[in-house]
């Protein structure tokens, strides 16, 4: 079957756009080959930094014919509606049309529609083109003369050449005909722009692959990671040293060069006096290097070794030795920097740069970033015992934590915020507690992120996110929808992790208060939305732990849920539970229960809540439910009240056989009226008994 090969070929593409728009290329050709009935066996899109390339194997040459009946007006229909079944059928009149006998509605005019299947090359010259002028690129630019004329094309940088060719193997493929913008679709592309630049002719999938790897081009950017990353490690081996591996730089590297080859470049020692993580910093900023290590020492550290991996898009003459010279240099001159940023910052005190954070404006509603650390150090008092925290320490580290983001080091490279902050505290014979939570109260940024483990760096931590959450809800800046331009989900899943962590018995309620003060505002009107927004944030993180999200609704809907340690405790006690066979049919029949006294209470417009009377319980299974409510209630009860959740279970177990003895024996809706209330009074007491631990009518039986 026939075969499809599109290249778009122009200047060089940003690295951080190439692998999303080839999936873009891929997903908007085949979705418009399919949405035309056109099917294939198999799509593959390629980038490099100088053209997208797209492979679609398996078309068929031509769509498949296509016969629609259409039913027109009933025989004998006003002329007006005959004629405009005729319009859309594009028939020219009624002799076009046979009719149709239905039974019971008559006879009916149809109109039968045949179309030819189209050439496939035909549909591919429309959709090609249409794809092309409306590509989805983040940003995009015109060029040249026809960039004055409105609609021109815009392509992410200047567009040079298009190849589409159409066809099987075994034949000469056709070229996909279409122009834009004066861009005319041929066979000709080009190779590496410096080692093979004259134009090559290709016609097919079969021999582009070939055709560029000759020119210098690899077109597959996983295998260039492949070739730079195995390269990288044998360069460093030969040394005895080892690469420090970095993924996204890698990414990004692999978006740079055609035709990968990688150099060895060395720095002075006299730079490893410098923090690891700048020397990496810099280099990988300034020169998009790799950095290697020695191997551990005595100690079992290990050590950064004076040299880099530099990738190079050439294959030069005298083996690079110009290439690595020029980069030495670069690297040379920024470490120079580096060491001077770290000599100068080291001399001055981090409490002595607060002053600095009085010109800093967090954001313009809630002040400035010395008002913030004011807020911060509080709150870091006021929790650090909830986590086992030395509140002096918590108070010192939250002080001291944002002071670096006014060091030359942070910045020149902003990334290394509260890193530089640990240095700089470690420096000047802070703590360790206090130097660490400078560098930690940022964590955890993501789900994969590492939680803070030492209490200080907990508190600071917690202090942190908390005050930036009632912060923006203070102000009504929460996030909507898809935007989150503050990160705010990110904060409260932080939150959370921070807590179960800890295991830090810590009321949001109260803890929302405190910070609310901090802003000069009581929290009440702000405070139950910012609750269920951790409900939610929690939900998502449990969910994405295995927790049924039932479970999690059936406990957040009992009252005053706001200590997430128990919370999540509650919700695994009630998992293991309703895994047990008691549990399940305690979960039927207290759903059974639920649902009757629901439709009950609603047609009759009333609560059935009163205490069940003893003299009405007519029935040994009545007599005996309400026995084992009054036991089993009361032992729930007392195991919530102590934190008992697994005895609150076992309590609740015991309700399972006089309940299902109730449901098979007992008539709930009887003929005598106070017979029929008591009767759901005592279904009301069982509802009340089971939301000592959860709310059971928020349980969805086996759902998940």
């Amino acid at each position: 079957m026939p075969d499809l090969l599109l290249e778009l070929f122009s200047e060089e593409i940003p690295a951080r756009m190439q692998r999303r728009a080839a999936e873009d290329l891929r997903k908007l050709v085949t979705d418009a080959l399919v949405e035309r009935g056109f099917l294939y066996e198999g799509a593959k899109a390629f980038a490099t930094p100088r053209r997208l390339a797209l492979h679609v194997a398996g078309l068929p040459a031509r769509g498949q014919d296509v016969r629609e009946e259409r039913k027109g007006p009933r025989v004998g229909a006003p002329e007006g509606a005959v004629q405009g079944f005729l319009k859309s059928a594009g028939l020219a009149s009624l002799d076009e049309a046979k009719i149709v006998s239905d039974p019971k509605k008559g006879e009916f005019y149809v109109a039968v529609i045949e179309r030819p299947g189209r050439e496939t090359i035909e549909v591919l010259a429309e959709i090609i083109p249409a794809i092309i002028k409306s590509f989805p690129w983040p940003k995009s630019m015109r060029w040249g003369t026809a960039s004055r004329e409105p609609g021109s094309l815009r392509w992410v940088r200047p567009l040079h050449s298009i190849v589409a060719s159409f066809g099987p193997e075994t034949e000469t493929p056709e070229v996909v005909p279409f122009t834009i913008d004066g861009v005319e679709v041929g066979l000709t592309t080009r190779g590496h722009r410096f080692l093979a630049p004259q134009p090559i002719e290709v016609r097919r999938f079969a021999d582009y692959l070939p055709a560029l790897e000759r020119a210098f081009v690899v077109l597959d950017a996983d295998r260039r990671k492949d070739i730079i990353l195995h390269d990288a490690r044998d360069l460093a081996f030969a040394r005895g040293l080892d690469l420090v591996e970095d993924e996204g730089l890698l990414e990004e590297v692999a978006g740079l060069v055609e035709w990968p080859v990688t150099l060895m470049g060395a720095f002075d020692e006299r730079f490893l006096t410098i923090p690891p993580e700048v020397i990496r910093a810099t280099i990988r900023a300034n020169q998009k290097c790799f950095v290697l290590r020695r191997p551990p020492g005595p100690d079992g550290r290990e050590r950064l070794a004076n040299a880099f991996i530099l990738v190079s898009n050439l294959v030069a003459s005298d083996g690079g030795a110009a290439i690595v010279a020029g980069n030495e240099r670069v690297v040379r001159a920024r470490l120079s920097d580096a060491a001077f940023f770290w000599e100068t910052d080291r001399k001055v005190r981090l409490e002595d740069r607060l002053v600095k954070l009085d010109n800093i404006v967090f954001h313009e509603k809630l002040g400035t970033q010395a008002a913030r650390v004011e807020r911060i150090a509080s709150l870091a008092r006021a929790l650090a015992p909830s986590v086992g925290a030395d509140p002096d320490l918590a108070e010192r580290a939250a002080r001291l934590a944002k002071a670096d983001l006014v060091t030359e080091m942070v910045g020149e490279f902003p990334e290394l915020q509260g890193l530089m902050g640990r240095y700089y505290a470690a420096e000047q014979g802070e703590d360790p507690a206090v130097a660490a939570a400078i560098e930690d109260h940022y964590k955890p940024l993501g789900p994969s992120d590492r939680v803070p483990s030492e209490p200080v760096s907990a508190a600071v931590a917690l202090a942190d996110k908390l005050d930036t959450l009632v912060g923006f809800w203070a102000i009504d800046e929460k996030p909507t929808g898809s935007k989150d331009p503050y990160a705010l989900r990110r904060a409260a899943l932080g939150v959370i992790r921070l807590i179960l962590a800890s295991e830090a018995r810590l009321p949001l309620r109260a803890q929302i208060a405190t910070a609310a003060t901090g802003h000069g505002q009581a929290s009440e009107a702000f405070a139950g939305d910012l609750l269920a927004f951790f409900a939610d944030r929690l939900k998502v993180y449990l969910r994405d732990q295995g927790a049924r999200h039932d479970l999690i609704d059936a406990v957040f809907a009992l009252p005053g849920q706001d200590d997430l340690l128990m919370v999540v405790r509650r919700v695994e006690a009630l998992g293991r539970f309703l895994d047990t066979e008691d549990g399940k049919n305690l979960l039927a029949g207290s759903r059974r229960a639920a649902n009757i006294l629901r439709i009950e209470e609603k047609k009759d417009g009333r609560a059935y809540d009163a205490v069940p009377d003893q003299g009405l319980l007519n029935l040994p299974e009545e007599a005996a439910l309400a026995d084992a409510l009054r036991t089993a209630g009361a032992e729930a009860g007392r195991a919530v009240a102590v934190e008992d959740f697994e005895g609150a279970m076992r309590a609740l177990s015991s309700l399972r056989a006089p309940v299902d003895a109730f449901f098979d024996k007992v008539t709930v809706n009887a003929d005598d009226a106070q017979l029929r209330a008591n009767r759901l009074a005592l279904l009301h007491a069982l509802r009340a008994a089971t939301r000592e631990v959860a709310d059971f009518s928020r349980i969805g039986g086996e759902g998940r």
